[in-house]
């Protein structure tokens, strides 16, 4: 397998849950670019589409359904490695995406 593409998020908790509860979809339209929602939307994906479950061992993995599903299937994506962290004030997500070496 090969690596595809990586990424990170971090957020302040109450922070954002704040704005949300205070603002709502103002909110969240103000947070992305007209673009990003475009791009989103034309993915066909949304946050309901990536699932993170817990091994009994405890480790992470995702589940992807609809949108993102058919996302990684055409772009060959065989594996989602994630790695999660979180503190009373923030939250971290670290998400590694593998694809076939003969792809």
């Amino acid at each position: 397998m090969t690596v595809f593409g990586i990424g990170i998020d971090v957020v302040e908790n109450a922070r954002i849950a704040d704005l949300i509860r205070s603002h709502g979809q103002r909110f969240l339209d103000r947070v992305y670019q007209p673009g990003e929602i475009e791009y989103c939307r034309s993915m066909r994906i949304n946050w309901r589409d990536i699932e993170v479950r817990r091994k009994a061992s405890g480790e992470p993995f995702v589940v992807l359904h609809a949108g993102a599903a058919e996302l990684a299937k055409g772009l060959n994506i065989e594996t989602v490695l994630v790695s999660l962290s979180h503190s009373r004030a923030y939250a971290v997500a670290n998400a590694l995406l593998l694809k076939s070496a003969n792809q």
